[in-house]
């Protein structure tokens, strides 16, 4: 794992890496899972960014409940932490 400077880092990063491929079914093992499939692989690292990136953002349209042919826009922003 390039760019994870600390043993702290590393562990933390497998950790994560094992807990995703766990809530999408794949069964990693302990060192070198080259005998994974690309399909496995790629489910495990599209889990991983999904759980990074918890920002999401809705748009939609409503109609105004006060005026009759007035409509509002509304833009929800919601952001997940996790500790």
């Amino acid at each position: 794992m390039k760019g994870i400077t600390t043993d702290q880092g590393r562990q933390t990063l497998e950790k994560f890496k094992v807990e995703a491929a766990n809530e999408v079914g794949v069964n990693l093992k302990n060192g070198y899972n080259g005998d994974l499939t690309s399909r496995e692989a790629g489910s495990v690292g599209g889990q991983m960014v999904k759980k990074m990136n918890t920002i999401r953002t809705s748009n939609y349209t409503r109609a105004n409940c006060t005026a009759i042919g007035h409509e509002r826009k509304i833009k929800y922003i919601a952001s997940i932490v996790t500790l």
